[in-house]
């Protein structure tokens, strides 16, 4: 056998092949493998990271696939997914047509839970042990869940029920202290102090008093400590729990030392570690800081100003606003359903709350959308970011369903700016106290607009605006892909045809101008980043049928099915909503 194990190593049987002494060596290579990869490819490179050695660990213990592992999130499946037959194929992780980059049971019989979003795991493999007890099989059922998923709702809901069963479960806490931002609220303190003091727990132990058998904490990068206790739990009978104590980013000094960065680094230096600085030309900035830096400048003019965030401080750029009004900060962690109502709460007196989830995300919260703001006619600001496709994170991440599963609630107000400064205009407009709740979609990335730090302008509520004119077909678009339309205009001949109309709200409609539009236009076409059944187009389609227009009208957005991971613009090819797509399309409609 060659001196490199992971050359030897394809599947986890094959792994039970080493002797325990030989661990160590394979998790250093593990770990140059994920490094050398993500170096060049992308991806959540910290996660991965700091579960080597308990990731060899489980596979060496468990009888995998027949023993079901359930990763929470995923962002730290990599070495997993390496060690389960994917290391040939693991250069394509993330990219169109490629392995994903989390879990995915259509991609291999050891992925047993697909997942993306977090504190699923407990759940799902509480269920697996249930189901195993009906059909009297004898397996281990193991979540690996961190100490920010943890402190979800969710997850709590399925330690509560878990307790009261005899159900033959593992859960096993990887505490970093850390998810993308650092880990926060009272469990997280609970689980600092169990760190530094192990009779803390001993006094006043929470998973015991939920009839877990509770051991750790251990040391996550120990293979005699953690080799020694999952033998130890196997035999032991009903729900258990580990607490393991890991480091994000463990083998990368970088990675170590700045975890939030490098949750997710882009490229970088295999070799130093650095990060690759990307282009110094100047760029339109990112949406998500374009909402950061203007939340900050409201503020501080409207002290009634609040920001809420569930664990995305960074990723939605509130840091900007921790660090001016830390006081008017809210991170709640992982639980967006507490954000909504939280914030539902605050207006209620008079506060102004700017809350801000991943449009996916939102998806979590959607009964207190409905039940503690809209029927209430609260006005709350929701600020949806990553709307749209979002590329390489995939079907779980991606944000297209918010116009659908919003535009059907009564009361709310929905806004999609179409580049920088508008969006800039509608948090400066939703700050002047609306009657209704108002949500805002913006996309992940950079926008078109350098120079988009203009003077504040009120936008009104429900008005839509033309930004080329034409006299045979309109081009009806929603949002920032507004970009693709008007660069498919610029490269016909006949672009004086076609009309381009940004409608900016899908609720209310801009009814006037479509009547004016339907009066004037033969043909229509509709273009979303959102899906096709139930979004911006069908609303359109409702239009022309309420008021008996016969006119043709075609739809572009995504179509009626889960679209998978690759970069944005090829995924837009893909959904028929590129600029070349765009283009033959009004060509056609022309003729």
């Amino acid at each position: 056998m060659s001196k490199y194990l992971l050359n030897h190593i394809t599947l986890p049987s094959d792994l039970r092949e080493l002797t325990q002494d030989k661990l160590p060596q394979l998790a250093k290579e593990l770990r140059e493998f994920i490094i050398d990869i993500v170096a060049t490819k992308e991806g959540h490179l910290g996660a991965s990271l700091g579960v080597v050695e308990l990731t060899i660990a489980l596979h060496y213990v468990f009888n995998t696939p027949e023993d079901l592992l359930v990763w929470d999130v995923g962002h730290q499946a990599y070495g997993h997914k390496i060690l389960t037959g994917r290391k040939a194929i693991f250069h394509t992780n993330r990219q169109l047509r490629g392995i994903s980059g989390f879990p995915k049971r259509s991609e291999s019989e050891y992925d047993t839970f697909g997942v993306g979003h977090s504190s699923t795991s407990i759940s799902a493999a509480l269920g697996m042990a249930i189901a195993s007890q009906l059909k009297k099989e004898h397996k281990h059922h193991i979540a690996i869940i961190g100490d920010a998923s943890i402190a979800s709702g969710m997850a709590f809901e399925a330690l509560n029920h878990a307790g009261v069963t005899n159900a033959n479960l593992l859960v096993i806490l990887n505490d970093n202290a850390i998810g993308i931002d650092p880990s926060v609220g009272a469990l997280k303190e609970y689980l600092t102090r169990v760190k530094a003091n192990r009779s803390d727990i001993e006094q006043h132990n929470i998973i015991e008093a939920l009839n877990f058998d509770y051991s750790g904490p251990i040391n996550g990068h120990n293979f005699d400590e953690l080799i020694l206790e999952l033998n130890r739990l196997k035999e032991i009978e009903g729900p258990k729990f580990l607490h393991v104590v890991t480091t994000k980013g463990k083998g990368l000094r970088q990675a170590e030392e700045n975890q939030v960065t490098y949750h997710a680094p882009g490229k970088f230096d295999k070799f130093s570690g650095d990060l690759i600085p990307k282009s110094t030309i100047s760029q339109p900035p990112k949406y998500q800081d374009v909402f950061g830096k203007t939340i900050v400048e409201l503020a501080e003019k409207n002290e009634k100003i609040v920001g809420i965030t569930p664990a995305m401080l960074t990723g939605s750029s509130l840091k900007f606003l921790l660090e001016k009004f830390p006081d008017r900060t809210f991170d709640v962690g992982i639980a967006e359903q507490h954000a909504v109502t939280l914030a539902a709460g605050m207006a209620t007196q008079g506060i102004i709350p700017f809350c801000n989830i991943y449009s996916t995300f939102l998806q979590r919260g959607y009964d207190q959308i409905i039940h503690d703001v809209a029927l209430q006619s609260l006005p709350v600001i929701f600020c949806l970011d990553r709307a749209g496709l979002v590329g390489e994170d995939g079907a779980t991440h991606h944000g297209v369903f918010d116009i659908a599963y919003l535009r059907c609630i009564p009361n709310l107000i929905l806004f999609a700016p179409r580049n920088e400064i508008e969006l800039r205009n509608i948090l400066y407009t939703a700050q002047l106290r609306l009657e209704n709740p108002i949500a805002i979609r913006y996309p992940r990335g950079r926008g078109v607009t350098i120079n988009w730090k203009q003077p504040f302008q009120q936008i009104q509520i429900g008005k839509g605006v033309c930004l080329q004119e034409g006299n045979i077909l309109a081009m009806l678009s929603i949002g920032s892909i507004a970009k693709n339309v008007s660069k498919a205009l610029k490269h016909l001949e006949n672009k004086d045809a076609i009309a381009h109309y940004d409608m900016r709200f899908v609720k209310p409609l801009d009814e006037n101008l479509l009547h004016n539009i339907f009066k004037k236009f033969e043909k229509i076409i509709t273009v979303e980043d959102g899906t096709v059944r139930g979004g911006f187009g069908s609303a359109i389609l409702e239009f022309a049928s309420n008021n008996n227009y016969q006119n043709k009208i075609k739809v572009l957005g995504i179509p009626d099915e889960f679209i998978h991971h690759g970069s944005v613009n090829e995924l837009y090819r893909i959904c028929g909503i590129d600029v070349d797509s765009i283009k033959q399309i009004m060509q056609s409609f022309l003729k």
